[in-house]
């Protein structure tokens, strides 16, 4: 055998030996819990790492990188690490590694990107980077809400509300807790329904309110079935409801009718009553 020959199959071993000495591994994002996630709140996302039944690969590490807008909890580890023996002991030939994401309240809608080191034992560095996206929508919506009328009289106080986010919502209702502000007589939850984005309704209480705040409690459904809640206060001021015209006892139109009525009946048995004397 010649040298040139010999050389070939060095090489052609050494070749043969790396391949079946390599780890490879591939990391999937399976899971994304909300979906979208939401600004100011947490996402559950969890990451398959196919390959780890490799005994190449001597155990596998993956390491969740924080950066805008996705962080973890101070006392979360931020990397997993599953050693060598898995595959006998899971009896599967990936690992799944779940991570529960604090997402900023800033966090822009769209995708925004997570990226993820992993590696095999081989390598006591981390040297493969994969990013991820995940998607982000603000699904919540904001309210303006403020008195809009209140009858002394029938005491019975109205509300309107106004939706000022940019999402619809359903099963919209508020509920007036008990506060020493205001009494309220009966039922101390109103059904809205329904409120688009950019719209307003109203509605009514039987109550006996203050001067002064009046505290709220606004529950709703959003767009991805959540049911939420919001905490309003609402200033009430009793002087803007009084002295207005239409208080104002109005005279009704038949009380003059009956008035020019009863005067010229007057007039006429005055003049009866003078023309009879005459004839006598």
């Amino acid at each position: 055998m010649n040298k040139r020959c010999l050389l070939f199959i060095v090489v052609l071993l050494s070749l043969v030996n790396f391949v079946s000495a390599s780890c490879n591994l591939d990391v999937k994002l399976i899971n994304q819990d909300p979906y979208p996630a939401i600004p100011g709140e947490y996402v559950k996302v969890v990451f398959q790492i196919n390959g780890v039944d490799n005994p190449d690969c001597d155990g596998v590490s993956l390491k969740f990188m924080e950066s805008f807008p996705f962080y973890l909890d101070p006392d979360t580890d931020a990397v997993t690490k599953i050693y060598g023996g898995t595959y006998e002991l899971r009896y599967s030939s990936y690992l799944l590694a779940p991570y529960n994401v604090r997402v900023d309240e800033n966090a822009l809608d769209g995708e925004n990107p997570i990226d993820l080191e992993f590696s095999s034992n081989q390598n006591s560095e981390f040297g493969y980077i994969k990013r991820f996206n995940i998607t982000v929508e603000d699904v919540k919506t904001d309210f303006e809400i403020f008195v809009e009328d209140y009858d002394s009289k029938s005491e019975i106080l109205t509300f309107e509300i106004l939706n000022v986010g940019e999402n619809n919502v359903e099963a919209l209702t508020v509920e007036i807790p008990k506060q020493e502000n205001i009494i309220v007589k009966g039922n101390n939850v109103e059904i809205v329904g329904s409120l688009d984005s950019n719209e307003d309704t109203t509605f009514s209480y039987e109550a006996k309110p203050k001067d002064g705040e009046i505290k709220l409690n606004i529950n709703y459904n959003d767009k991805i079935d959540v049911r939420r809640t919001l905490e309003k206060t609402v200033n009430f001021d009793l002087s803007y409801f009084k002295d207005r015209k239409r208080d104002e006892k109005q005279t009704s139109y038949w009380v003059y009718i009956f008035g020019v009525v009863l005067i010229l009946v007057i007039i006429w048995l005055i003049r009866k009553s003078n023309s009879k004397k005459k004839k006598r």
